[in-house]
């Protein structure tokens, strides 16, 4: 079940939603609440001001679109050119600015273990620029320049 997968009129049964919504949340934070507060705490050490249940959707979404994006690429480069060009389209949800950060924020979801013990923030902010630096257009990309 995916953010995409929502449809109007949907007939389930109470046990099939119960059932979908565990698969959701064992997908989102495999290693339960003690994922989801560190998370938490990092994002908030990230940007102070954060409002926690928007900046979840915007990380919940961006795993989402990068686990498709690494599905259908060869290599993490190629994701993250891949992703960065999908995110246009929720941009109500994901602002192509704090794109890196939360792609930072994926990248070092995947390498966590049971013990959820996440990078620290400055470690995140330097992920986030490579990825920005990523997403900069390369000399030549867009052709020769007008004379």
């Amino acid at each position: 079940m995916a953010l995409g997968d929502i449809k109007m009129f949907q007939f389930k049964s109470k046990e099939q939603r119960d059932r979908e919504a565990k698969e959701y949340a064992e997908w989102a934070f495999p290693y339960g609440d003690l994922q989801r507060d560190n998370l938490s705490a990092l994002i908030k050490e990230l940007v102070p001001k954060a409002y926690m249940p928007v900046c979840l959707t915007a990380f919940l979404t961006c795993k989402e679109l990068y686990d498709k994006a690494l599905t259908n690429s060869e290599t993490q480069e190629e994701a993250v050119d891949h992703m960065i060009n999908v995110i246009r389209g929720h941009e109500q949800l994901l602002k192509p600015s704090e794109t890196p950060l939360y792609l930072a924020l994926v990248i070092a979801d995947a390498y966590i273990d049971e013990r959820c013990e996440y990078p620290s923030a400055d470690s995140i902010r330097l992920l986030e620029q490579e990825l920005n630096d990523m997403r900069a257009p390369r000399p030549g990309l867009f052709g020769r320049k007008k004379k």
